[in-house]
């Protein structure tokens, strides 16, 4: 068996890549979301409501847009916070969840991360909005 040499992994190396489908990046996003206190839930439009009854689990992504280059991606997320919880304090702790995550999972660097906020409720009202 022939070994491989330096100058064929340098060669391997220089024509290989790692890519990452749109759906790990909101993924990986949507993970995170759901470790801030005070973010109640990820909310989408029209589009996301529809492609909830499609295959795969599609709430963990709701809300959530992406556009991944070879290095760098860019995310948009909209949510529904807790009323009378520091808006400012959960777009912080989920720039810095999400950018650490996606860096540490895939090697990609956070270079945008936008937080729209459609809504904010109670926790009780919430509740009662998830259960009906």
């Amino acid at each position: 068996m022939q070994s491989i040499t330096d100058t064929d992994l340098a060669a391997l190396k220089a024509n290989s890549r790692l890519t990452f489908d749109d759906y790990v990046i909101q993924k990986i996003a949507g993970i995170c979301a759901q470790h801030i206190e005070g973010l109640l839930e990820m909310d989408g439009n029209m589009v996301d409501k529809v492609s909830e009854t499609l295959g795969r689990d599609e709430r963990i992504t709701k809300g959530i847009k992406v556009e991944v280059g070879e290095k760098q991606v860019a995310i948009d997320m909209t949510a529904v916070i807790e009323y009378d919880v520091d808006a400012q304090r959960i777009f912080d702790a989920l720039r810095a969840k999400v950018a650490q995550a996606v860096e540490r999972m895939t090697g990609l660097q956070v270079v945008e991360l936008n937080l729209h906020v459609s809504d904010v409720m109670t926790r009780r009202d919430w509740q009662k909005t998830t259960r009906a």
